[in-house]
């Protein structure tokens, strides 16, 4: 009896010890931001999470995936765009599992592959626009990426949020012919603003040489407030003429007897 007990004693380890085993393996935990995809002998059962769960040890098999938002940065791309100017943009692009079991079965490595597909499409935009709407208009240049990626990725399970085009590098000559135009155009806006206040003034001169007309007494009184103020600069000695309608009656007094 003894013999037997002391025999099963490594047994009876051995067994504990293999169900202590099975019951760790069989718990799992993933975090609030995690899934666990599970396949039971191969085949996809769903995915379960977050918290704790139970699966069958060495019949079913957990993958985890992150729900957080992954931000993934495309590197430099060399590209021509539509008006023949070469440049190099780079592009960062946010996005998201919101299958994870998509995003285990129809693709190899998600993020890669979404790398992949948005450096592909950073090109080709590039090379479907000009530069002056790649300058000008960058919201609906990173809108059009956005939407072919996210379109090119939705399969896969995972969903594109942002895509935003960080830098464009553009070669010295061309910075150089951009800074010459730039200067051009601000020389056209100031001749135009020139010749644009020199019309109204000679529109405000004319108005001003109509009223005069009209009324000769006006003339005098602005000659006598220019007086005023060439006197109030410097002191000067200034030269009065007579009032023209003076001077004319005095011309009149004069002539009449001759005349009779």
């Amino acid at each position: 009896m003894a013999e037997l007990v002391f025999g099963l004693g490594p047994c009876l380890g051995f067994i504990i010890v293999a169900v202590i085993f099975l019951l760790f393996s069989a718990v799992k935990v993933v975090q609030e931001y995690e899934r666990g995809v599970i396949f039971r002998l191969g085949r996809f059962v769903g995915a379960k999470g977050p918290g704790i769960f139970f699966i069958i040890p060495f019949i079913d098999r957990m993958m985890k995936v992150d729900l957080r938002t992954v931000t993934l940065d495309v590197p430099a791309q060399e590209a021509i765009t539509m008006d023949n100017v070469t440049l190099k943009v780079n592009a960062v692009v946010y996005f998201r599992v919101i299958d994870p079991g998509k995003a285990i079965i129809q693709v190899e490595d998600y993020r890669r592959a979404t790398w992949q597909i948005a450096q592909t499409t950073l090109r080709n935009v590039i090379g479907q626009s000009e530069l002056d709407d790649l300058l000008a208009e960058r919201e609906k240049i990173n809108e059009h990426i956005r939407q072919i990626i996210d379109d090119a990725t939705e399969p896969w399970g995972i969903k594109v949020s942002i895509v935003e085009v960080k830098d464009v590098e553009l070669p010295a000559a061309m910075q150089r012919a951009m800074a010459r135009q730039a200067e051009a155009e601000r020389e056209k806006r100031a001749k135009v603003i020139h010749a644009i206040g020199e019309l109204d003034a000679s529109k405000t001169l004319a108005e001003a040489a109509e009223i005069i007309s009209r009324e000769p007494a006006s003339l005098q009184l602005r000659y006598l407030q220019t007086l005023t103020e060439i006197a109030a600069e410097k002191n000067s000695t200034i030269i009065f003429p007579l009032p023209i309608d003076i001077v004319s009656a005095v011309i009149e007094t004069v002539q009449r007897p001759k005349e009779s």
